[in-house]
């Protein structure tokens, strides 16, 4: 299996994703434009690899976005050498494009530090901005679209209310530069667009910058950041960025004629039942679920905050599988779900009992609990669609069901579409799995998953 029949024989590009949704956002991006891309969930085995000999992009699913700089300390050396070893072309590490991030939470700039000794670059492109997201980057600040109405990130609804990491400040270089001490520059639009960028970016480097941050705000901005981060792998064959990174190089290879305009992709079937988990505190997922229980779904909360008792949280693992299992006899599909929205006083519960607790174990517990009841649920109900809701969720609730890889099949909605599950468990193997974030998807999210896209078609 190949594809991109005008680039470089081999591996493309190697990725990890400080989360789990944005992980499998680029594997989507890849696979739909032709480029079949793998994502692992852990460092693969040979025999893993040689499953997927011939795809051109491979990726290591991870939680850093949601771990502390310790934890990175300890994890990400491993994983960065395992993907240097690949060889692939470009190394991206692949981060949410709306920045999540701060000095002690999902650290950008601690995930840089530890990747310069292993890749060695001379600077690091940083791209986060994605049209095709409403994602956009002008001057160095970062811009977010809700409902057709950009906001600035440090004004966004959702953004500047994070649980974890709330947004104060939109210029990408102010705000990394907390993280980091390395100097940071830009390549900004007006440069790009007056065709200038090349000496832009020989500037920056002249001054010392050593992660220079890339506008883009349209189909020319893209392209032509695209061919700046393609054009300097050698010196720099490791870039930091949103799946913005992906648009860009394929819009890049395709104005080169490198690779072909994509046939429109696949769809799937519709499902008789699915079953939904949710850790996210987005107020787009709660109007997704809100949408969704007037369609026929059954939303069942789950008391995220007796996750600091192990004891209390099995019994409410027990508690909410029960309740799905009976939902799905009533003829229904269940939402578990821990919040609806960032104001839900579920929030301000969780919070307050999880203080003078370890939040990285209380987060994880929550997440590979979530993943339990979606795994006791799938077995004994036989149903094979399922969505886990939530960019720190979809990581410990994926690994708790005991999958090692995904592969894109169907198109749903930019960075949340529908995956084939690659497990050792025959009970598992085929499973059909969507992996949303927080901000991604229609209102009629659970309902398009349900149908196969149909409604979004």
């Amino acid at each position: 299996m190949t594809g991109g029949e005008g680039l470089p024989a081999g591996l493309l590009l190697a990725w990890y994703g400080d989360d789990f949704t944005g992980s499998s956002a680029v594997m989507e991006v890849l696979t739909f434009a032709g480029l079949p891309a793998v994502l692992f969930f852990d460092v693969p085995t040979p025999e893993q690899l040689a499953t997927f000999s011939g795809y051109r992009a491979i990726g290591i699913a991870g939680t850093a976005r949601s771990s502390s700089p310790r934890w990175m300390e300890e994890h990400l050396p491993p994983v960065y050498r395992a993907l240097d070893a690949l060889g692939a072309s470009l190394v991206h590490y692949k981060i949410c494009s709306t920045f999540d991030s701060s000095p002690t939470v999902g650290s950008i700039g601690k995930a840089i530090d530890l990747a310069a000794p292993v890749f060695r670059p001379d600077w690091i492109p940083l791209l986060v901005a994605a049209p095709e997201m409403n994602r956009y980057q002008a001057f160095g600040n970062l811009f977010a679209s809700v409902d057709g109405v950009g906001y600035r990130l440090d004004r966004h609804p959702t953004m500047s209310h994070h649980p974890a990491t709330p947004m104060d400040e939109a210029d990408l270089r102010v705000h990394l530069g907390k993280q980091t001490d390395r100097r940071i520059g830009l390549v900004d639009l007006a440069a790009i667009k007056a065709g200038h960028a090349d000496a832009a970016l020989a500037a920056e480097r002249q001054h010392g910058a050593e992660i220079v941050s890339l506008d883009v705000v349209d189909a020319e901005t893209l392209a032509a950041c695209g061919r700046l981060i393609w054009d300097a792998r050698q010196e720099a064959p490791f870039a930091v960025g949103s799946q913005g990174v992906e648009y860009a190089l394929i819009a890049h290879w395709r104005s080169e004629g490198l690779v072909a305009e994509a046939a429109p992709p696949p769809r799937a079937a519709e499902a008789d039942r699915i079953v939904v988990v949710s850790g996210s505190c987005s107020p787009d997922t709660a109007r997704q679920i809100e949408r969704a229980a007037g369609e026929g779904f059954e939303p069942i909360r789950v008391d995220a905050a007796l996750a600091v008792d192990p004891a209390e949280w099995a019994r409410e693992i027990e508690r909410s599988t029960a309740a799905a299992l009976k939902a799905l006899g009533e003829g229904r599909d269940p939402i578990l779900h821990t919040a609806l929205g960032p104001r839900d006083p579920a929030v301000a519960t969780f919070n307050a009992a999880v203080a003078g607790c370890d939040r990285d174990t209380v987060n994880a517990r929550v997440g590979s609990g979530l993943g339990t009841m979606l795994d006791r649920v799938l077995r004994a109900s036989g149903t094979t669609r399922c969505v886990i809701a939530g960019g720190d969720t979809s990581g410990h609730g994926a690994l708790a069901l005991g999958i090692h890889a995904l592969t894109a099949v169907a198109y749903i909605t930019p960075g949340a579409s529908i995956f084939k599950a690659h497990a050792d468990d025959p009970a598992l193997a085929g499973l059909e799995i969507a992996l949303k974030g927080g901000q991604m998807g229609s209102p009629d999210y659970f309902s398009e998953i349900k149908e196969g896209g149909r409604r979004a078609a």
